[in-house]
C-alpha cells in the first residue's frame, strides 16, 4: 500500500512564533499562507505542517499522489483504494471519501493510541 508524502501536521497556538522555531532549526517555508494559518516547512526530506486553530491535535499526514517535494507522482494509490483496503482489514476510519468520486479526497483514522492519521490526496 502506498501512501504518498509523509508530514507531521502540527497543531500550533501562534504560528509566526512556531515559524521562527522551526526555522532555528533549519526548515523553510515551502508553501501555505501564514495570514490563513497554515505553512508548509521543509528541512531535507523531512516536511512539517503548522496549522493554527485547524486542527485539535498533531496528525501524522500521508499524500497519496504526491512526493516528499508536493511534486506529482505518476503511479499512486488512490485514497479510495486505500480506503477500501483498511476497511476490508477491519480498520475502522473516522472519516472515509465518497467511494464512487475521483480526484482530491481525504480519509482520516486512528491509530490504537489516539493519534490520528490523515490520508489526504490532493489530485
Amino acid at each position: 500500500m502506498e501512501l504518498g508524502a509523509f508530514s507531521v501536521s502540527l497543531a500550533v497556538k501562534d504560528i509566526a512564533a512556531s515559524k521562527a522555531f522551526y526555522e532555528k532549526l533549519g526548515f523553510a517555508t515551502m508553501g501555505g499562507d501564514q495570514g490563513q494559518g497554515w505553512l508548509i516547512l521543509k528541512n531535507g526530506s523531512t516536511v512539517i505542517g503548522l496549522f493554527q486553530g485547524m486542527f485539535d491535535k498533531n496528525i501524522l499526514t500521508f499524500n497519496p499522489g504526491w512526493d516528499q517535494n508536493a511534486q506529482n507522482m505518476d503511479d499512486f494509490t488512490d485514497v479510495r483504494k486505500i480506503q477500501s483496503q483498511l476497511q476490508a482489514q477491519g480498520v475502522t476510519l473516522i472519516k472515509t471519501a465518497d467511494e464512487t468520486g475521483s480526484g482530491p479526497a481525504h480519509i482520516v483514522l486512528e491509530d490504537p493510541d489516539g493519534n490520528q492519521i490523515m490520508l489526504d490526496q490532493h489530485r
